[in-house]
């Protein structure tokens, strides 16, 4: 099956949220639960972009809260597809928290998430290829292969002998 490629910047999504108080945990704080199911809505709203199908959520990567949101912020989340493979997507998201009365931006994390396109019948299809450009664009493709090969290792779906590009991180070739 040939799907004729996309650019990544085609899959931008941006997503904005107000921090209410059903939001928050005891110290006033966005919960990072709240802002997993944000990003989860996110990213799977560029990759439905990119392959024009329905989409779950196959694995997601580590996150880390550098900084947090607070009640009354706005969260910003950019997700964008850096890289597809047979079925799945690679999705790489940026989260801001802004503080709109002293007016300024603030990091709060990032992270990656993979997805998996589906037919009608609830069974994995062929998506597109990216198309990276920009620097930061081509610098998130070259990189997937490695972090794909590193989730289906720590899934048990890969044997670390036959990670080659891991490998080649380590061992002169």
């Amino acid at each position: 099956m040939t799907l004729t490629p996309k650019k990544a910047h085609d899959s931008l999504i941006n997503m904005t949220e107000l921090v209410l108080p059903n939001d928050t945990n005891t110290f006033a704080n966005l919960m990072g639960g709240r802002l997993m199911y944000w990003m989860d809505i996110a990213a799977a709203l560029a990759c439905m972009k990119h392959c024009a199908a329905p989409v779950v959520t196959a694995s997601v990567d580590n996150i880390s809260f550098e900084n947090p949101i607070k009640l009354g912020n706005v969260v910003h989340i950019e997700a964008q597809v850096t890289r597809a493979f047979t079925t799945s997507m690679e999705v790489h998201m940026k989260v801001w928290g802004e503080d709109p009365v002293q007016q300024y931006r603030y990091k709060s994390n990032e992270a990656f998430m993979t997805f998996v396109a589906l037919d009608p019948n609830g069974k994995a299809r062929h998506v597109p290829a990216i198309i990276p450009e920009s620097e930061d664009e081509v610098k998130l493709y070259e990189g997937a292969l490695r972090r794909r090969q590193l989730r289906l290792i720590l899934g048990g779906k890969m044997k670390p002998a036959d990670a080659g590009e891991l490998k080649a991180l380590f061992y002169e070739q």
